[in-house]
């Protein structure tokens, strides 16, 4: 039964609604609207300039509408008279095909076909700095060794508590929170859910890291890699398929005792996808110039960067891409921070739905420790180097393409390949400091 925004507004006291939609580049972009308009909002969407924000559209565009998906709808805990609720973008009529969530829409439509249903949890790291994002929020987090540090984490005890008491208060089923690897960064986890109720709450969630954050004088950062020399912000996703979609799911089809470490064959084929689309992949887990600054970090100052960087698999062992911790579900250690939340959530059912449909073999298990052992892998392919060689994967990988939708796929490239030409165009300290008396 869809919700109906008007009556929810009515009986919650809601003033207003944010009408949100994201854009390629994880931008999430809103329009506030009252209560009172909110009927015909629903109705017809939230009018928008696409051009305005990072969309492959021109000014000469006609209106991009944001229609709410009433299912998503969220009250703002600490804002109660707000609701921010996920829309999905149509011109004239048609769903917008390059817009993220409509992506996710199709491919989450694509796999029921099949009979699979993706549930996905994403272990969202961050850092809180100051509000000029130049240091770590808190002077004496300096520990070699900071990770679930209970002293750190007690000193930020009211901005995760806070984050914590919202996401139980929304019935997300959060059940820890810790002080992470770096200095200054935390990891909160939620419980899985299906993969578009992930991605909104993936996007909500980072909203609302930052929100409160900022209200208690402080920035939260998914950034990449935003301090040099420590650990960068994964966003690690667990996966699963199952039978049925929510409440109806049975049965998870990636379980099987009889197969080893309890992982059906179905689900070695979608791990194969991932696997055989990996370096492409990366164009969408890691989308940033910033991003390859993890991925291909040296050692940090904690022994380890926790971030891959070959195409590897193996079992209840973090040094690897992809890691199987138990029966029935695999750990995609590769995005990071930066993500796209529903760009993550589509990319992984794309490889996933290719290796399924191809019978993909995700190759060897290396069971050995990839920071220490890692020149001993022959074969395993290198993860991009930096951000213009994972797009050159992704342009020339034409099957993961036509999965994500070839409309998308172009804008997404050619807006992204237009962020490399800026980067490559900017003149740095570190060439003057090294070049200039050459």
């Amino acid at each position: 039964m869809t919700t109906d925004l008007a009556a929810f507004a009515k009986a919650t006291g809601v003033k207003y609604f944010m009408v949100s939609f994201t854009d390629l580049f994880g931008g999430q972009r809103a329009k506030l609207v009252p209560a009172q308009a909110i009927a015909e909002m629903q109705e017809d969407g939230a009018g928008f300039a696409g051009f305005a924000t990072y969309l492959d559209m021109t000014p000469a565009h006609p209106d991009m509408l944001a229609v709410p998906d009433a299912s998503s709808v969220i009250q703002l805990p600490w804002k109660p008279e707000v609701a921010w609720v996920a829309a999905n973008c149509v011109m004239e009529g048609e769903d917008v095909a390059q817009a993220p969530r409509n992506v996710l829409r199709k491919l989450i439509d694509r796999a029921a076909d099949q009979g699979l249903h993706v549930k996905t949890g994403i272990e969202a790291e961050f850092f809180l700095l100051t509000p000029q994002g130049d240091q770590i929020s808190d002077p004496f987090d300096t520990a070699a060794k900071p990770c679930y540090d209970q002293q750190a984490v007690m000193r930020r005890y009211e901005v995760i508590r806070e984050i914590c008491d919202y996401m139980l208060e929304l019935g997300w089923g959060p059940y820890q929170n810790d002080h992470e690897d770096a200095n200054g960064q935390f990891e909160m986890n939620w419980e899985f859910d299906d993969a578009l109720k992930t991605a909104d709450k993936h996007s909500f969630f980072k909203f609302m890291a930052k929100s409160v954050a900022e209200k208690h004088g402080l920035r939260a950062t998914f950034m990449p890699k935003p301090i040099e020399g420590l650990t960068g912000n994964g966003c690690h996703a667990h996966i699963s398929v199952w039978d049925g979609a929510g409440n109806a799911a049975k049965t998870n089809v990636f379980a099987d005792d009889a197969m080893d470490l309890g992982l059906s064959q179905s689900g070695r084929h979608f791990l194969g996808g991932i696997m055989k689309h990996a370096s492409a992949l990366a164009a969408i887990t890691n989308p940033t110039v910033n991003s390859y600054k993890r991925i291909n970090a040296p050692r940090t100052m904690s022994g380890a960067t926790w971030a891959p960087n070959t195409v590897t698999w193996t079992s209840n062992n973090r040094t690897h891409m992809v890691r199987v911790p138990g029966p029935g579900r695999f750990e995609l250690r590769l995005p990071d921070g930066a993500a796209n939340p529903y760009l993550l959530q589509a990319v992984i059912i794309a490889a996933g739905l290719d290796g399924v449909s191809t019978n993909a073999d995700p190759g060897k298990r290396y069971d050995i420790d990839m920071y220490a052992e890692g020149h001993k892998v022959r074969g395993a392919p290198r993860l991009p180097l930096n951000l213009l060689d994972a797009l050159r994967e992704f342009n020339k990988n034409k099957g993961l393409k036509s999965m994500l939708g070839d409309e998308f796929s172009a804008a997404y490239l050619k807006l992204k390949h237009q962020e490399w030409d800026a980067f490559a165009a900017h003149f740095s300290t570190w060439e003057k400091e090294n070049t200039l008396d050459i």
